[in-house]
């Protein structure tokens, strides 16, 4: 026995070590080169660029990552693939000029803000069908889904407003006035909070979803950045709670805010008119679409920090990672 004993003991400790991070891919969508990047989260690197319809822009996968949803804007139509293969499995009816949507938690519905037709259209992504036309502000353009699926909440950056929308009866049930030209709406995980970004307003309205109200508006200042440029768009949440990124547009800047005081604690630089952000289910990093300088910005979340920049393709608008 004691002859295998240097063997068994090199086994168990190969078992002990700790694997490697764990590798997602990540999608990004090309608004001008009407393309989709892929990266490989574990080394950093493109791996793959497909085609993915005329003006790419929202982008979602759903739950169990077998699907990758593209709003291909000037197509008038959702573009369905495949994650792995990049092969277009299918479209979906969308509406004129879809630019963002959220899926139900479930996968199923998706809803889909039409910025030129003031509606917001819900689809079934099993049959392909349209379940419903929801009539809302002036220029929809965020989605948000609380998590309990139980309403879908819709931005439209004309009327200044954050519509709740009955996700059983499909009507709008509160109507909540924000600051100018609102682009984004994000729930927490626990569904306490709704943040709602405003781009022109340069603020974030921190609403309670059970009252419909705001209880706070976040806003931002950065040294030597005028204030005009500090223009809030994409917002997201960790599961806990804890922190808030809200990607700051043409300041070049994605702002780390504390969940529980909602006090900004720290402005990352990053490229060139920050738009959009994911995580990686993980949570360990943070993807920023800069859409002047077409790259992404990755972002260390536990250490606060930009760790690489990416060069992806012309315009990146959008961008959603694998789920595990």
């Amino acid at each position: 026995m004691r002859r295998h004993a240097p063997a068994l003991a090199l086994a168990l400790a190969a078992l002990a070590a700790p694997g490697p991070a764990a590798a997602y891919m990540v999608y990004v969508s090309n608004e001008k080169g009407n393309t989709v990047t892929v990266i490989d989260s574990e080394t950093l690197e493109v791996v793959d660029t497909f085609d993915a319809g005329q003006r790419p822009r929202g982008i979602t996968i759903s739950p169990d990552g077998t699907e990758l949803y593209v709003c291909a804007s000037d197509d008038d139509t959702v573009r369905v693939f495949d994650p792995k293969t990049y092969e277009q499995l299918h479209t979906l009816p969308s509406g004129p000029d879809p630019e963002l949507f959220v899926l139900h938690p479930s996968g199923n519905p998706l809803y889909i803000a039409n910025e030129d037709d003031n509606i917001v259209t819900v689809v079934d992504v099993k049959t392909h069908q349209v379940l419903a036309e929801v009539p809302v502000g002036v220029e929809p353009e965020g989605m948000g889904v609380s998590p309990d699926g139980a309403f879908v909440v819709n931005t439209s950056e004309t009327t200044n407003m954050a519509h709740f929308i009955d996700t059983k009866t499909y009507e709008i049930v509160e109507n909540v006035l924000v600051d100018q030209r609102p682009r984004f709406a994000q729930f927490t995980d626990d569904g306490k909070w709704l943040y709602v970004s405003a781009e022109i307003g340069g603020t974030v309205s921190v609403i309670d979803p059970a009252s419909a109200e705001i209880v706070k508006k976040i806003s931002f200042e950065v040294p030597g950045v005028v204030p005009e440029a500090l223009q809030p768009v994409g917002v997201r949440v960790t599961k806990d709670g804890s922190k808030v990124f809200v990607a700051l547009g043409p300041s070049n800047r994605v702002a780390v805010v504390d969940g529980e005081t909602h006090e900004v604690l720290d402005y990352l630089l990053t490229g060139q008119r920050v738009w959009q952000l994911a995580f990686t289910p993980d949570e360990k990093l943070l993807f920023a679409t800069n859409g002047n300088t077409n790259d992404v910005s990755v972002i260390d979340v536990e250490e606060m920090k930009v760790i690489k920049s990416i060069p992806v393709g012309q315009q990146p608008w959008g961008v959603v990672v694998a789920p595990e």
